[in-house]
């Protein structure tokens, strides 16, 4: 199925539960298709987990959520081997890693050593329970949500967990018209009930195979290698982009075309996808965070607006 295809109908479907929120919606299914993971950050009540379980109930694949919580242990997210005395064997419990699609509701409530329990999976598509290693079925899509404004019984993630998160996004308030959309959706039903799948996890293995091929020209990658350097130079930011960061953008804006319609990937694509690559990536400098100067995606924006653009040669074809 073509990417585009696939994509507006997950789209049209999550949106018979979610109002509006199309370019939230775009951007983490570009993050799904990109074989990347999800971390919502907003208040409570915006609609995090209704739009995970709406993408979750999109896909014919398996689906599991998780109440991460301080005394959730590493095991109950892995799995863990017991002694079956009836059997007179020890038995693996699969933890619900084993899925395709996982929620991991409030993910800073755990601790950090449960929050670590995900970075194999989410790195490397496997888990590794007392020395054996099992590999994850395909595909395997974290999406994280987290609350910014409470602080007490939670636990900030490290920045090697960020990292390893694709895209960070927020939902946002809706607006007046939104708002009366959704009393009328929801005051007699909940429409995520009768919500079905619209494709299969095979077309999503397949659009990601597609998605490599899209072009990607030499000035383009030079664009975002040189956006990278701006985070690695400016004075507000401690620790800029890694290489894990601008490899996301790399694939990020190949999926973006895919979905935009276009076999090539432009500058717009890498403007419009740094704010949700990038900002979560970088350490802003401690006295201008503590003071509240500073926020992340402005940091990011000001380091795009830096960069000169290229503006030929960037939708050439190989060869």
């Amino acid at each position: 199925m073509e990417t585009k295809m696939l994509a507006d109908k997950i789209k049209n479907n999550i949106q018979k539960v979610i109002i509006g929120k199309d370019d939230v919606i775009k951007i983490i299914l570009t993050a799904l298709i990109a074989d990347g993971h999800v971390l919502l950050e907003d208040v409570p009540g915006t609609g995090k987990t209704v739009l995970a379980r709406s993408l979750a109930k999109s896909i014919d694949c398996d689906f599991k959520r998780v109440q991460f919580t301080p005394d959730l242990m590493p095991s109950d997210i892995t799995g863990i081997n017991y002694y079956n005395a009836k059997e007179g064997e020890f038995v693996l419990r699969k933890g619900p890693v084993f899925t395709n699609i996982l929620l991991a509701d409030e993910i800073n409530r755990a601790t950090p050593r449960t929050q670590s329990s995900l970075l194999e999976c989410m790195e490397e598509k496997q888990v590794s329970i007392d020395g054996t290693t099992y590999i994850l079925d395909k595909p395997f899509f974290v999406i994280a949500s987290e609350n910014p404004v409470e602080s007490q019984g939670t636990f900030p993630l490290p920045e090697a967990q960020l990292d390893r998160f694709v895209i960070k996004i927020s939902m946002g308030h809706p607006s007046l018209d939104e708002g009366k959309q959704i009393f009328k959706r929801f005051i007699d039903d909940n429409p995520l009930e009768e919500l079905k799948s619209v494709c299969s996890k095979n077309d999503i293995i397949e659009c990601r195979k597609t998605c490599k091929k899209i072009f990607v020209s030499d000035e383009v990658q030079e664009y975002i290698l040189k956006i990278v350097q701006k985070t690695l130079d400016n004075e507000k930011i401690a620790l800029g982009v890694s290489p894990r960061g601008a490899l996301a953008m790399l694939r990020m804006s190949q999926v973006y075309a895919a979905i935009c319609g276009r076999s090539f990937v432009t500058p717009d694509d890498v403007k419009t996808l740094a704010p949700y690559v990038f900002s979560h990536r970088i350490i802003i400098k401690n006295n201008l965070r503590m003071k509240g100067m500073e926020n992340s995606q402005s940091i990011i924006q000001e380091c795009v607006n830096a960069t000169d653009v290229p503006i030929e040669n960037w939708n050439n074809k190989r060869g």
